[in-house]
């Protein structure tokens, strides 16, 4: 593997990017610099350096994509993260929310649906010095056998809210999740009250690739 530096112009490169999704309203003084300390563009090939820090999702293959910086922060404020708190991602892609999540200080577990790309991530994250538990299967269903989770992130679109992502979570746990259509979505957030109880919130449209599995698009 090429030996990836972080750059100063990358440094600088970030910071405007973290005066973007600001301006847009996030207002997480800890997630603003958890953006500034993940590298970007060590996701992405030399070749594509460029697009590393603009505001928008890139390919990653599998028919995948890097989410847009701003969505993987609107998501992550939403969770409303605390340092050693359990927090649960669901499509963990290229790892990029993951290092995010582990910048805020969580625990992470983290379940990716499409092989390849789990393979690639769990070689890569080691390497550039993040390390979380990482698994590969049908992230639809959550990860039961590591339950209760205190957050749960879900990166790609479901046609609805799988219930058993919300029997995962802890009282006061918070599971964010795209719901809607192929195309477009809202954005939910599900805070589970307690075992009987649940409040529900749903923000702007959206955009994710479909989460697959059992209780996703199959």
């Amino acid at each position: 593997m090429e030996k990836l530096e972080d750059s100063y112009r990358a440094r600088g490169l970030r910071n405007i990017l973290v005066k973007e999704i600001a301006k847009k309203g996030i207002k997480s003084e800890r997630i603003l610099e958890a953006f500034r300390k993940v590298p970007r563009h060590f996701f992405f090939d030399p070749i594509f350096i460029e697009h590393a820090y603009e505001d928008k999702a890139f390919p990653i293959g599998e028919g995948q994509t890097i989410s847009q910086p701003y969505t993987v922060a609107f998501q992550t404020e939403l969770l409303e993260i605390k340092p050693g708190k359990k927090i649960l991602e669901i499509g963990t892609g290229s790892g990029y929310q993951a290092c995010i999540l582990l910048e805020l200080g969580a625990v992470v577990y983290s379940i990716e649906y499409n092989e390849v790309l789990y393979k690639r991530t769990v070689r890569f994250l080691p390497k550039i010095g993040y390390k979380t538990n990482l698994f590969y299967g049908d992230g639809s269903k959550g990860l039961p056998d590591h339950a209760p989770y205190d957050g749960i992130l879900v990166t790609a679109a479901a046609p609805n809210v799988p219930s058993e992502l919300i029997n995962q979570l802890n009282p006061n746990g918070k599971l964010v999740i795209p719901v809607g259509g192929k195309r477009i979505q809202k954005m939910v957030k599900v805070t589970k009250i307690d075992e009987n109880r649940i409040s529900k919130k749903e923000y702007d449209r959206f955009s994710f690739v479909p989460l697959l599995g059992e209780e996703g698009w199959r």
